[in-house]
């Protein structure tokens, strides 16, 4: 399999090494997140009220790149975004009371998700399709997912790092935790200077927008995002941090091994995109959707009721195996269905209440850990995908974008 499409242009390159970048910090400081809260006295309601705060930021942010992308250099806002993400990290580092701490984390970038959530993802997926052939649309989604799970993973396995430094060299563990941070903070720069590097064309491929920014697809686009917005009020049951969360008290697991298992199920995720767009051209974006999810999460609501820490993480692993491959077909379907000029806000339409739908759950995976150490979580998160599916299905099965009409 080829690294990339053959008709990727060098900026597919530089907008996937980008998405990598941040995928490593999001996974790092996911894990990381839980552990250092933990570690600092906050209590699970406290948590997943940080966790909320950092989501419905998210969202607002994202809303904002989306409905003004047309009007603005993409270039610049990227580099806007990049700022705000080192400010974050830094903000993260240099405060530890509560209150301040959910201020960052509304105004901020963190992601305590183990997927893409964030002020840069209207801009980059409005972007991908200008860097690549509209026949391998998919594949270079599946490729800009693949690198940002893939990444995501090393950087679930990394944050064990902190804790280990800390028992073998005698330091204070909070404070060894707190310095994963300012890696984010640098990873902000990193990613800048890949934006950078951005070739003229993708500002002079901006499209004036009349009308409005979803002039011809509002009605397409709030029908998809409402369903997308089930999807993730299903999602923020089991968001990546809750995960963790979940793992620690139910089975009494460290930092080190948690990041280890959030590390392999990065792997399976990551390879099982790339397998996506070829399923995707045989049997259709909607059926990789949907088939592959319905087993996904039946595996899910199987994992909470499992008595052992062994065979929970079993069928979470082989969860993460399908759960997504829906991922590159969703990015890649929403921008087929609309216009060019209309990419950015629809992504950015379909990805907010996807923000707002996740943010309202993660509160509630706290409460009900604070009752109890069972999975009900990961059961009300399976049921309500499932939920989705089926909807998904029943509206969209016959709504085909234009590679598949021909």
């Amino acid at each position: 399999m080829r690294l990339m499409p053959r008709s990727a242009t060098p900026d597919a390159t530089r907008l996937l090494s980008a998405r990598a970048l941040r995928g490593f910090a999001d996974g790092f400081v996911s894990v990381l997140l839980a552990a250092y809260l933990t570690e600092i006295g906050f209590s699970p309601l406290k948590i997943t009220a940080l966790i909320t705060g950092t989501l419905l930021g998210s969202a607002a942010l994202t809303l904002f790149a989306g409905l003004i992308g047309h009007r603005l250099s993409p270039r610049r806002l990227l580099l806007w975004a990049c700022l705000l993400m080192a400010a974050t990290g830094l903000g993260f580092a240099g405060v530890t009371a509560f209150w301040p701490l959910l201020v960052i984390a509304v105004v901020g970038t963190l992601n305590p998700s183990a997927g893409d959530v964030s002020v840069f993802l209207p801009t980059e997926q409005a972007l991908l399709p200008l860097a690549v052939d509209p026949r391998e649309r998919t594949a270079l989604f599946a490729r800009y997912n693949l690198a940002g799970t893939f990444a995501g993973a090393l950087g679930a396995l990394a944050s064990g790092v902190p804790s280990i430094l800390a028992r073998r060299e005698g330091w204070d563990l909070a404070a060894a935790q707190r310095s994963g941070f300012f890696l984010y903070a640098a990873i902000a720069v990193a990613v800048a200077l890949l934006y950078r590097g951005l070739s003229p064309v993708i500002d002079l491929r901006r499209a004036v927008v009349a009308g409005g920014p979803l002039a011809q697809s509002r009605g397409i686009v709030l029908r998809l995002a409402a369903l997308f917005s089930l999807d993730s009020l299903g999602g923020g049951f089991v968001i990546q941090s809750v995960l963790a969360l979940w793992l620690f008290q139910r089975f009494a697991m460290n930092p080190e091994t948690v990041g280890a298992v959030f590390f392999v199920a990065g792997l399976l995720a990551g390879w099982s995109q790339l397998v996506a767009g070829r399923l995707a051209a045989r049997i259709g974006l909607i059926n990789t959707m949907v088939w592959t999810h319905i087993p996904s999460n039946i595996l899910l609501i199987l994992a909470a009721l499992m008595p052992t820490a062994p065979l929970a993480i079993a069928l979470f692993l082989l969860r993460m195996s399908l759960s997504q491959m829906d991922v590159p077909a969703r990015q890649s379907y929403v921008m087929a269905v609309v216009p060019p000029e209309e990419r950015a806000a629809a992504a950015s339409v379909t990805n907010v209440p996807r923000s707002l739908a996740a943010a309202l759950t993660p509160l509630a995976s706290g409460v009900l850990l604070s009752l109890t150490s069972f999975g009900w979580p990961l059961i009300c998160g399976g049921l309500c995908k499932g939920v989705y599916d089926v909807l998904l299905w029943r509206q969209f099965h016959s709504v085909k974008p234009p590679e598949e009409q021909t």
